[in-house]
């Protein structure tokens, strides 16, 4: 177990680019942490769990740090610019848990059905030409933030599942993906619903076909920390991850389940707001907001047959070093895991 400062986690990166219920701990009141996050409805556990002062009264006094990616968020985590994040396995994260930097501690988001999640998106000029199915990007380019992303991960899933080849394109953030998708400069690319469905509404992306098709129960985001506060923190993850899971069951029951109603779905969407489209009129954020909604894992629970599966594909496109093992990437203490 190794503390790590950016420089060096970058560097170890190499080639790669709890149920609701769970009580607080009583840990020193206002003991402040920062959390990773990105400007996603996926990640509105974390947001609701601010809002509505449920780490604050686990004993926490938290900061949200918002990234651009995936990637960075694993350094800062490693470095300990950051206590606590959200975000998919990458290439990078991965290497940083074999040096025993970071461990993965539970689930954010994943597919499921019946729920709209990841859309698979084309860019207009591709959709002209005759690109209206994934089986018929053979060839075509995939837009990436990072090689060895989730993005990565998922193209290469639905190449493999469709018989096809993607030649894939980095541009190390989501917004420069949005502007080459929306110009023509990269055919393809998948996202989460907040995002896709104003696209698609724009008419210059189409939707072409849904993620959960090609890897259903995909464990879409995850909770990790530093192996540190894994292992020698441990009432203070018990209530970061007791915050996060009542912030999480609040976002479920408001924009899954209806159960305050339309009042309850309003209030919802003023929390997340003040987070995600915070710069656009209340009025045309809502509609995004609603539109971007997946169910979060309930007690941050882990499919760790999605994690396992994940990991595999990392390794065997050598991306990350084929000896790295689960019990390095994933501290199954703290949450229930399930597949």
């Amino acid at each position: 177990m190794i503390t790590l400062n950016r420089r060096k986690a970058l560097a170890l990166m190499g080639g790669s680019m709890a149920a609701t219920g769970l009580a607080a701990p009583a840990i020193a009141q206002n003991k402040k942490i920062k959390v990773g996050a990105l400007r996603f409805t996926s990640h509105s556990g974390s947001f609701v769990a601010v809002e509505k002062g449920y780490f604050a009264e686990a004993g926490l006094d938290v900061e949200l740090e918002f990234f651009q990616a995936a990637q960075p968020m694993a350094v800062a985590i490693a470095s300990g610019d950051i206590d606590y994040a959200v975000t998919a396995i990458s290439g990078g994260l991965i290497s940083l848990a074999q040096k025993g930097a970071i461990k993965v501690i539970g689930g954010a988001a994943s597919e499921e059905e019946g729920i709209d999640g990841q859309y698979i998106l084309v860019s207009d000029a591709a959709f002209k030409e005759g690109v209206d199915s994934p089986a018929k990007l053979d060839g075509r380019s995939w837009g990436l933030t990072q090689t060895g992303s989730s993005f990565h991960y998922v193209g290469a899933k639905i190449a493999e599942k469709e018989g096809i080849t993607l030649e894939y394109k980095p541009l190390q953030k989501v917004g420069a993906v949005i502007g080459a998708l929306k110009s023509g400069q990269i055919d393809s690319w998948n996202i989460v619903p907040h995002i896709a469905k104003p696209l698609i509404g724009s008419g210059a992306v189409h939707g072409i076909g849904f993620v959960k098709d090609y890897l259903p129960n995909y464990q879409l985001t995850t909770v990790f920390t530093s192996t540190k506060n894994a292992t020698e923190e441990k009432e203070m993850t018990q209530a970061f991850l007791a915050g996060f899971s009542k912030g999480v069951h609040d976002y479920n029951a408001a924009m899954i389940d209806n159960a305050g109603g339309q009042e309850g779905v309003d209030a919802m969407v003023d929390m997340i707001h003040k987070y995600v489209y915070a710069d656009d009129p209340r009025e045309k954020a809502a509609k995004s907001i609603i539109n971007g909604t997946m169910r979060l894992n309930e007690g941050a629970a882990l499919n760790v047959a999605s994690v396992e599966d994940q990991l595999e594909w990392f390794k065997s496109e050598g991306l990350v070093d084929g000896s790295v093992t689960m019990a390095d990437l994933v501290d199954t203490s703290y949450v229930e895991t399930v597949g």
